[in-house]
């Protein structure tokens, strides 16, 4: 199965919050894996976006030529 909404502990959950992928543009090298799993979490379970989100993950997707969504 595809990677899909990942299991972390409490805190990591805190320390991220409510942030969307806009709010997030300052991540760790893991950022294209983060993207695309986004991504593909908002299409599978037919999330909604706010309205920074889709420029955003378009300018972090395009940071990421070898990685698809899966």
């Amino acid at each position: 199965m595809p990677n899909t909404l990942i299991t972390v502990s409490g805190s990591s959950n805190r320390s991220k919050a409510d942030k969307d992928p806009a709010a997030l543009l300052s991540m760790p090298a893991d950022q294209c894996t983060y993207t695309t799993n986004s991504v593909a979490d908002k299409l599978r379970w037919q999330l909604t976006q706010d309205t920074a989100e889709p420029d955003a993950l378009d300018r972090l997707a395009k940071s990421c030529p070898t990685f698809s969504v899966t």
